[in-house]
């Protein structure tokens, strides 16, 4: 439990101090943010999202916790565990005496898959969020080009206004430019605010499967690999000769088979 509340308090303090920053400086992260409302929106949106997201992953892995160290500490009425070690459960249901070592390894595969399939969804949403500040830059590079385009082609250098007209059609590619730049910003900044607390997400669930395989290391024995492995030979060149028996005691009752 101390590892689980020791990422917990890094997670809030981690998102409190992201969120003083933002009331701090609220004047230029507001125009940061309206520079471009929809892109840039999607990008605040699909952060927030991740990071509660973040929030709900971690705290479930509170009854994993309680189960393990209820499981671990000997006690009788452990209960069903939710999610991701019910499958372990399932297996351990009677406390195991001896396990070889191809039975625990079969077990720590399985709860390490569960653990990297929970994860998929915070993956997923960090690389959304570099896609969208990527499309966020190429939109905005889009615009800075073609507002180049319609002002070189809309220029008369005859007209004695020439520099008025160059100064307001201006607006348009640097527009664009801080589409491209802002975008990029949050894109970046978001996916490094979700890359961190998914990464405490990451250490909970390796504290749980840390300590899963410390009590089934107790309980395994290396000989039970050995005496298999002793054993199977003997299995298959007796099995061999039974087959050959059989086949010599064929032919002698059945000669013109």
């Amino acid at each position: 439990m101390n590892e689980f509340h020791r990422n917990l308090n890094r997670m809030a303090l981690f998102t409190a101090l992201i969120l003083c920053g933002i009331i701090m400086f609220y004047r230029s992260f507001f125009a940061i943010a309206t520079s471009n409302i929809y892109i840039n929106g999607i990008i605040i949106g699909t952060t927030i999202y991740g990071i509660i997201l973040c929030f709900i992953k971690i705290f479930q892995l509170l009854p994993e916790y309680r189960w393990l160290n209820t499981y671990t500490n000997g006690g009788r009425r452990v209960g069903r565990p939710p999610r991701l070690l019910q499958s372990v459960s399932l297996l351990l249901r009677n406390r195991p005496q001896k396990m070889d070592g191809n039975t625990l390894r079969s077990i720590l595969d399985m709860v390490l898959v569960r653990f990297e399939d929970d994860r998929e969804s915070v993956r997923y949403i960090t690389n959304t969020l570099i896609f969208l500040g990527l499309l966020g830059t190429f939109w905005g590079l889009i615009l800075t080009v073609g507002g180049f385009a319609e002002l070189i082609g809309n220029l008369n250098l005859n007209d004695d206004t020439v520099l008025e007209s160059m100064q307001s059609g201006l607006s348009r590619p640097l527009g664009g430019m801080a589409t491209a730049f802002t975008s990029s910003l949050l894109g970046l900044a978001g996916s490094l605010v979700i890359g961190f607390l998914g990464l405490q997400v990451q250490l909970a669930q390796s504290a749980v499967f840390r300590k899963i395989e410390e009590f089934l290391s107790r309980h395994t024995d290396v000989a039970l690999n050995n005496l298999a492995s002793e054993v199977l030979p003997k299995i298959q060149t007796d099995t061999k000769q039974i087959n050959q028996t059989l086949q010599n005691l064929d032919k002698r009752f059945h000669p013109g088979a």
